[in-house]
C-alpha cells in the first residue's frame, strides 16, 4: 500500500474511545452518513413534488440497482488501493454530486428524470464507498480494539438514523428541496478534512499476495474463491444471507403490514420500530463500552437463534405491549449478532481480502434480501401474517445451523489486548491463500 500518511505501530496502546485516530474516523463516518440521511429525505420529497407515488418508487429504488451490481466490483477495488483514499474519492464524489443537484433545481423545478440520474449516480458510487469502509478499521486500530471500534461505529449509525431526517425535514421545509440537498453536500463535506488527518497503521506483509499482473475480474473470483474455502467465513457468509432472506422482509414489509391486520396502525409500528432500534443502539453500547465479549461464535449464534424466535413470535402476539417489548429482545440481540460478526471479520479475514469480504457480504442486504419484500407482501396477503412470520423465523434459523456446523464457528473468539488473556480458540487471522480460519461479515437489517 504506497501512501504518504503516517503509519501507526502494529500495536496501539491506546484503547479505541481515547484514540485521536479512530475518533476523527468515527467522527468523519457519522457526518457522512447524516449527509446520507438527509439526501434520501431530499430525494424522496423531491421526486413527490415532481410526480406521483409510482415514480416515488422508483426513483427511491433506482439508487438500489448500481448499488448491487457493482457491490462487489468495489470490493476489489477497495483491495486493490488504498481504503482510506477510495473513501475521500468516493465521499468527495457524493458530496460534488449534490451540490450540483442543488444548484441545477434551485434553478429550475426537480425534475423526475434529474432524480433518477442521481440516485443511479450516488448508488454507483456507495458500491465503492460501502466496501472501503469495511476494509478501513484494521488500518486505524490494533485488532484487539476492533470488537469496540465495531460498537462505536454501530452507535454513529443509529445517531445518524437519529439525527438525519428531523434535519432534512426541516431543510426541506424552510428552503425546499434545493436547501435540503445542500446541507446533505455540506455534511458530506464535513467528512473530508477529517478523513485527511486519519493515519494508517502498517498491516504488515499481505498474507496472500496478488500477482502484478492480476486482473480485477481474477481479483474478484480470486475474493470469491477464498470466501468459498475460508473455513470460518465460508459458513458465516451463507449463515448471514439465509438469516438476511428469512428476516428482512418480515422485519421491514411484514411489519407494516402485522399493524395495519392488528390494528395497532402507524403510531403502533412507530413503537415498536422506535423499540427495535433502542435494543440495538443499547447492544452497540455494550460492546462500544466492554471492547470483548467471550466465546463470540457461539454467543453470536445464541443471539442470532434468539431473534429468528422473537422474529417468529413477534407475529403472534396479541397485544401491542408485547409486541413493542419483543421488538427490543430482537433488536438487542441483532445488534450483538451483528456487531460480533462485523468484529470477527475485521479482525480474522487476511487483508488483502477485506473489501471483496465487505462487498459479498453487504451484496446480500442490499441485492439478493430485498428480493424477499414482494414473496412476503404477496404471502401475508393470502396467508395473513403470523404464519407467514413464524415460516420466516424457522426459515431463518436455518442460518444458525449452517454456523453452528462449523467447529471453527463455535470455538472462534475475539482477539484481546495484550497482557490479558490472548486469543483462544481457532487462529483468528488465518494464514493461507484461502483456506485459514477466518470472522463473520457485518449483517443484521435494520428497521
Amino acid at each position: 500500500m504506497a501512501t504518504s500518511e503516517t503509519v501507526l505501530p502494529e500495536h496501539a496502546a491506546t484503547p479505541a474511545h481515547r484514540d485521536g485516530n479512530v475518533l476523527r474516523w468515527l467522527t468523519a463516518y457519522t457526518v457522512s452518513l447524516v449527509g446520507d440521511s438527509v439526501y434520501f429525505v431530499a430525494l424522496g420529497w423531491s421526486a413527490q413534488k415532481a410526480a406521483g407515488p409510482t415514480e416515488v418508487g422508483l426513483v427511491m429504488a433506482s439508487g438500489a440497482l448500481p448499488r448491487a451490481l457493482l457491490m462487489l466490483g468495489g470490493g476489489v477495488v477497495a483491495d486493490r488501493f488504498d481504503p482510506r483514499r477510495v473513501i475521500l474519492g468516493s465521499d468527495a464524489l457524493r458530496c460534488l454530486l449534490i451540490l450540483v443537484v442543488a444548484a441545477g433545481i434551485a434553478l429550475t423545478a426537480p425534475a423526475l428524470w434529474i432524480l433518477v440520474t442521481v440516485a443511479l449516480v450516488f448508488g454507483a458510487v456507495d458500491a465503492l464507498f460501502v466496501p472501503a469502509v469495511g476494509a478501513l478499521p484494521p488500518r486505524i486500530t490494533a485488532p484487539d480494539q476492533l470488537a469496540r471500534v465495531t460498537g462505536m461505529r454501530s452507535l454513529s449509525t443509529r445517531l445518524s438514523q437519529i439525527a438525519g431526517p428531523p434535519i432534512g425535514g426541516l431543510a426541506m421545509g424552510l428552503g425546499g428541496p434545493a436547501a435540503a440537498f445542500t446541507v446533505a453536500g455540506l455534511f458530506i463535506a464535513l467528512s473530508l478534512p477529517l478523513l485527511l488527518t486519519i493515519r494508517i497503521r502498517s498491516l504488515g506483509a499481505p498474507d496472500a499476495e496478488r500477482p502484478e499482473t492480476s486482473t480485477a475480474r481474477q481479483d474478484l473470483f480470486d475474493g470469491l474463491r477464498y470466501i468459498r474455502r475460508h473455513r470460518l467465513i465460508g459458513p458465516l457468509v451463507a449463515a448471514g444471507a439465509v438469516c438476511e432472506l428469512g428476516l428482512i422482509g418480515t422485519l421491514n414489509v411484514g411489519m407494516v403490514l402485522l399493524n395495519a391486520e392488528r390494528g395497532w396502525g402507524p403510531s403502533g409500528y412507530g413503537w415498536i420500530v422506535s423499540s427495535f432500534s433502542a435494543g440495538a443502539a443499547a447492544s452497540a453500547a455494550l460492546l462500544a463500552i466492554a471492547g470483548w465479549l467471550p466465546r463470540a461464535g457461539l454467543m453470536m449464534a445464541g443471539t442470532l437463534l434468539v431473534s429468528c424466535a422473537g422474529a417468529a413470535t413477534i407475529g403472534l402476539v396479541p397485544a401491542l405491549w408485547l409486541a413493542v417489548v419483543l421488538a427490543a429482545v430482537i433488536g438487542l440481540c441483532a445488534g450483538v449478532f451483528g456487531s460480533l460478526d462485523n468484529a470477527l471479520i475485521q479482525t480474522a479475514a487476511d487483508p488483502a481480502y477485506l473489501g471483496r469480504v465487505t462487498s459479498v457480504v453487504m451484496l446480500t442486504m442490499v441485492g439478493l434480501a430485498p428480493l424477499s419484500y414482494p414473496l412476503v407482501g404477496a404471502a401475508i396477503g393470502t396467508w395473513g401474517a403470523a404464519p407467514v412470520f413464524v415460516g420466516c423465523g424457522i426459515f431463518a434459523s436455518l442460518g444458525v445451523g449452517i454456523a453452528l456446523a462449523s467447529e471453527a464457528v463455535r470455538q472462534c473468539e475475539l482477539p484481546r489486548r495484550p497482557g490479558s488473556a490472548g486469543r483462544a480458540g481457532p487462529s483468528v487471522r488465518g494464514r493461507s491463500s484461502g483456506r485459514g480460519s477466518g470472522g463473520p461479515p457485518e449483517g443484521w437489517p435494520a428497521l
